[in-house]
């Protein structure tokens, strides 16, 4: 007696089709797996025989065979639970034979049979989708997760006996037992609107006191998704603008969403209930974070909080106090927006497009230069400063540097913009770059390369004129001289201008690390 069941595995973000194949035969009593199976596959076989006897299904003593194939391919994590019981239950002729044709079985069995939620269950139903499978069965917490995909018919299990139910049943009784669930995306995006006020009201600009100089450089990174170094004493407001960053970035599209929902997803961190994740991630690991969980890693792979931050923002407090490491580990994902983890079994690529904020103080009591208040020697202030490597802060477009509060500003608060004011100007910039990123490998004034300056940031005579005059006074690098073309290019988009001009150049140049703190 031998059966066939669709089920999914995952490779990264993505994942591929697995055909589970069960024989049954006598003999003495055995459960053999095979096909490249982590240890929590080969658990399988505990739960899913455990479940099915706590359900009142008696397996006879026979001997079973299950193959997860391709079998050359790693699998791993516990949702093959339930293809391997249908599968059994097909060999077994306790369901007809092809009642379950055509359909994917996605979740883990507990040992009452109740099914669990599993992760990664959206880019396995996409991937099922995108293969011609017809209908998927998952977990019924996983069900809004996978009803997102168009094209394929999602329903929702609390047990293995309801699904044993539903497969004995015929076609036109089947909606009835299990009915398929629909979730309507652009109701999800338009009910995002009022979680946006209600995310604005906790998160506002317009809480921020004064630091106009740090609020109108968080606005230019924005609009270019430029990566941002605030610099300054402890208490003057670095992680309240970080955190409201969020708040201006324009909202995510449809296909981002899904993007970042399948991050989360294989992460395993989707709440349950949860269909897509609509807003902008914003991630803040501690310093102490070792390099495996903020770039990605472990045994068996997984998201680290580079993808988990995926079209959203990467804020990392205290810069200098994070291992060098694990800092100097960011390069090559903040050049590529990927990282690609490399294990015995393969290598795994996770997405890590994201906008990196830093905040530190500019020395370890966090008061240098006040000589009244700094108590450190200009050495150890260099051996701080220094821990923050040159290669880190050549990828950071934006620095700017924020002063205590005054006593002054404090008592005659005055609101300023609100974080609505400033997302329209953002959303304004970014249409004009859409526009004239069009066909092109960039999406962002911050993504483009060298090779495209000539093309993207034209001078006229009259700037490069300035150009000069502040490359000599500034003795800037080659690397600053771009990045300061990157942030102009940026403000004239905010101001509407084809071109850039004087001014955009001459503001860009402020936002440029202190030769105080790093020469350079």
């Amino acid at each position: 007696m031998y059966s066939t069941i669709f089920s999914g595995a995952l490779h990264g973000v993505s994942a591929y089709l697995v055909s589970v194949e069960v024989d049954i035969a006598k003999g003495l009593p055995a459960f053999f797996m095979v096909g490249s199976l982590s240890t929590e596959v080969r658990e399988s076989r505990e739960r899913v025989t455990v479940a099915l006897k706590n359900v009142g299904l008696h397996l006879p003593p026979c001997r079973i065979t299950v193959n997860l194939s391709p079998a050359d391919r790693k699998k791993d994590g516990t949702a093959f639970d339930l293809p391997i019981a249908v599968g059994m239950l097909e060999a077994l002729e306790l369901v007809p034979r092809d009642a379950a044709k055509g359909c994917l079985f996605l979740g883990e069995l507990g040992l009452n049979g109740e099914l669990k939620k599993a992760r990664g269950v959206l880019p396995i139903v996409r991937a099922a989708a995108a293969a011609g499978i017809r209908e998927c069965i998952v977990p019924k917490a996983n069900m809004r997760e996978g009803a997102v995909i168009p094209g394929i018919t999602v329903r929702g299990a609390e047990n293995i006996l309801e699904i044993m139910y539903f497969l004995t049943a015929g076609q036109t009784d089947r909606d009835g037992l299990m009915p398929p669930v629909q979730v309507d995306t652009d109701r999800l995006f338009s009910e995002r609107a009022f979680g946006c006020c209600e995310q604005q009201g906790r998160f506002d600009f317009s809480e921020v006191t004064g630091q106009e100089t740090a609020r109108r450089a968080a606005e230019i990174a924005a609009a270019g998704f430029h990566n941002l170094l605030m610099v300054g004493p402890p208490g003057a407001g670095k992680s309240m603008i970080a955190r409201r960053i969020p708040g201006i970035l324009p909202p995510l599209t449809l296909e981002e969403s899904l993007e970042v929902t399948s991050v989360v997803s294989v992460a395993g961190l989707l709440e349950e209930g949860e269909t897509l994740v609509t807003e902008r991630p914003f991630r803040s690991p501690h310093h102490t974070i070792s390099q495996a969980a903020l770039i990605g890693g472990s045994t068996v792979p997984k998201p680290g909080m580079i993808s988990l931050a995926h079209r959203g923002v990467l804020f990392l407090d205290e810069l200098p106090e994070f291992q060098r490491a694990a800092l100097d580990a960011l390069r090559q994902p903040l050049e590529e927006h990927r990282v690609t983890i490399s294990r015995i079994n393969g290598n795994v690529t996770y997405p890590s497009d994201f906008m990196l904020v830093c905040a530190m103080n500019p020395c370890p009591c966090g008061y240098y230069p006040d000589a009244e208040r700094c108590s450190c020697t200009e050495p150890r202030v260099r051996r701080y400063m220094g821990k923050v490597s040159g290669p880190i802060l050549d990828r950071i477009d934006l620095c700017v540097e924020l002063e205590s509060v005054d006593y002054e500003s404090l008592r005659n608060r005055t609101k300023g913009e609100s974080s609505g004011e400033i997302r329209r100007r953002v959303e304004q910039a970014r249409q004009i770059q859409e526009a004239r990123f069009e066909g092109s490998a960039y999406r962002f004034n911050g993504d483009i390369e060298v090779s495209a300056m000539e093309r993207y940031c034209r001078l006229g005579e009259e700037q490069q004129r300035c150009m000069e005059q502040l490359y000599a006074s500034l003795q800037l690098s080659a690397r600053a001289y771009h990045r300061i073309l990157r942030v102009a290019r940026t403000i004239a988009d905010l101001e509407g201008a084809e071109e850039i001009g004087v001014p955009h150049l001459m503001e860009a140049s402020f936002y440029r690390p202190s030769t105080e703190y790093w020469g350079h």
